[in-house]
């Protein structure tokens, strides 16, 4: 091919940020919008805990609780937690499988806009006539126009728009680990995080199509008068329910294993072994994927499904614990014996060990459905979701950001910091959510806005709403380091934690083709395999030669752009709204369609500082 279009236009700025279709600049933007909508959820969490430190307060009222409540969940679930998963899936498992960028860079671009947009879109609902207040469930009946505001319109479009983002995003990492692994790199040589990745993708590809059909199906009972779920003319509540939960469970478990995939890559590195039980760690992930598919009832136990379904359900929901089990004994066992240093990253990572085992302990209780009958609803379940969505994985996105920031950015994050920012986050979580699992027992229900005084709920509150101050500080503490870090002008080497993983054999942070030539994999912990064998860095697998690269493109955020203002004229029944937004979306995909992009290329002599050791 002698007529290469040897370089893309060299784009700076803005223009750049919102043209690039490279996975490691595309992982940055994930992190930054995820990082502020986790603020905006942060900022949700503060104001439902000042209302309840004390008994009978008023600081906001009735309807803003609903609407924080609402906004609290659906916030981290889906605008927070799963887009700095995906920031960490960007950022390393192309490096850690030795591709130069995922399979599809444009969809991978496309993906994040999408999501981008959706969020905007249900945020803006808090300006424009309040924001949604049927819970983060947003369960029928109470979604529907006669019970709840105009706001439940932005969470329906909304979420539709984020969700087939992410639903891109989980297609194309599929596609990327199965097609595109470096020679030599088997699927059992694989790093569990991008084993983790890996099956996170494929819980992805099968559960959001749920969440998608029902929010399809509320848009027309809101938006066309249609009646799925209005059970004054025909429809069925509980139908709700089991789309809603055939997604949101193993949603808990999209959530939650990238988290497990950080563990192992941060307790191996740090207790300088292999990770003890590779195999069965592979396979416990494999089966917790698989049984996710299989609980989501256990959150029904109480819709009146009948005892055999109940105990089906709770079987299999107890059966689950098995392979997370093997999990834990395999990072204790990895640290047994170990040489183990306490960075900030492995202290988190320890730290998410007994944490995230409290969460599946209750879990296991909460999975009996006669207990599950005085459980449910009441602040136990709230503080049982907590230890393992924020003790599970926001312990696990804090170790990953501690561990993989200076391959992302080139820069090392302050250690002293770093050990303030664990401590006052890790003392100020269990502050906040353990007495919570009392003041269920004790029938503190869930999502009331206040409580009566003398029926001993006072203390359990105003522990759990000081424990705030300590996990916003920790997050505080996060920010600042990052700004620290950008700050300083001391760079970070390739490989700060003599860690065992192939992205550590690169520069910091990668160059835009991330390996000049592709490694060749001798083994599990490839990196590891090399240093043993006495080598400098990785062995090639190919000469040095051109690298077809693929060119930048405004077309996904044109395409989101679009998404969003037909979504606004779906709600307002402004029909030209819609035509002309997917007028621009079709427009767009013509365009995509019809004009071939060759990509440019990088010449040898242009590659400085090779990514890989001859």
């Amino acid at each position: 091919m002698s007529a290469h279009a040897s370089h893309a236009p060299k784009r700076t700025g803005l223009w750049d940020w919102l043209t690039t279709v490279d996975h490691k600049k595309i992982g940055i933007l994930y992190l930054i919008a995820g990082g502020i909508f986790f603020l905006a959820g942060g900022l949700e969490a503060i104001l439902i805990r000042l209302q309840l430190v004390y008994p009978e307060l008023n600081v906001i009222g009735a309807k803003t609780f609903n609407e924080l409540i609402t906004m609290h969940g659906t916030t981290m679930i889906f605008l927070a937690a799963m887009p700095i998963i995906f920031a960490l899936m960007n950022a390393v498992v192309p490096l850690q499988i030795g591709a130069r960028d995922v399979a599809f860079p444009f969809l991978n671009s496309l993906g994040f806009w999408l999501f981008f947009f959706g969020g905007v879109l249900l945020n803006t609902s808090w300006f424009m006539g309040g924001a949604p207040d049927a819970g983060w469930t947003s369960y029928a009946t109470l979604s529907l126009n006669q019970y709840s505001g105009s706001g439940v319109d932005f969470y329906v479009l909304g979420l539709q728009i984020a969700g087939l983002g992410t639903l891109i995003g989980g297609i194309n990492f599929l596609v990327t680990i199965i097609n595109m692994r470096a020679p030599g790199m088997t699927f059992m040589r694989m790093p569990i995080f991008t084993w983790a990745s890996f099956i996170t993708s494929g819980l992805i590809l099968f559960a959001f199509p749920a969440i998608t059909v029902g929010l399809v199906l509320l848009m027309f009972d809101r938006l066309f008068g249609g009646n799925f779920f209005n059970p004054d003319a025909g429809g069925n509540v509980i139908i709700w329910e089991h789309l809603f939960w055939i997604f949101g469970h193993p949603e808990v478990y999209i959530l939650i294993l990238p988290a497990f995939g950080i563990i192992s890559e941060v307790v191996s590195t740090f207790s300088r072994k292999r990770l003890f039980g590779y195999s069965s760690m592979v396979f416990a992930t494999a089966l917790i994927g698989f049984l996710g598919f299989m609980v989501w009832a256990h959150h029904m136990f109480t819709t009146g499904l009948g005892a055999i379904a109940n105990t089906l359900f709770g079987l299999a929901t107890m059966l689950i614990a098995v392979p997370t089990g093997i999990k834990i004994f395999n990072w204790l066992l990895t640290m047994w014996g170990g040489q183990i240093r306490f960075t900030t990253a492995n202290l988190f990572a320890v730290g998410f060990i007994p944490t995230f085992t409290i969460g599946g302990m209750t879990g296991i209780m909460l999975a009996v459905p006669p207990a599950d009958y005085q459980y449910h609803d009441s602040y136990f379940v709230v503080a049982h979701f907590h230890y393992v969505i924020v003790g599970g994985l926001v312990f696990g996105l804090f170790a990953g950001l501690y561990y993989w920031w200076p391959k992302m950015f080139g820069k090392m994050l302050n250690e002293t910091i770093g050990k303030w920012n664990f401590w006052t986050f890790f003392i100020g979580f269990h502050l906040t959510f353990f007495p919570q699992h009392f003041l269920g027992l004790m029938g503190m229900p869930r999502r009331v806005y206040t409580y009566l005084a003398g029926q001993g709920l006072e203390v359990g509150n105003f522990i759990s709403s000081i424990g705030v101050i300590g996990m916003t500080l920790g997050t505080i503490l996060f920010i600042v380091n990052g700004f620290v870090a950008a700050k300083s002008t001391q760079k970070a080497p390739a490989d700060p934690w003599d860690a065992r993983t192939l992205e550590w054999s690169i520069p910091s942070p990668p160059p835009e083709y991330n390996f000049a030539q592709t490694p060749l994999v001798r083994g599990l912990d490839a990196l590891w395999v090399e240093k043993m064998a006495g080598n400098k860095g990785m062995t090639p697998a190919e000469p040095l030669g051109s690298i077809h690269m693929p060119s930048p493109s405004i077309l996904p955020f044109l395409m989101s752009v679009a998404l969003f203002v037909a979504g606004y004229g779906f709600m307002f029944h402004n029909y030209w709204l819609v035509g002309l937004g997917m007028a621009v979306n079709f427009g767009c995909m013509l365009a995509r369609s019809l004009k071939d992009d060759p990509g440019y290329h990088i010449e040898p002599e242009e590659i400085e500082g090779k990514g890989v050791k001859a």
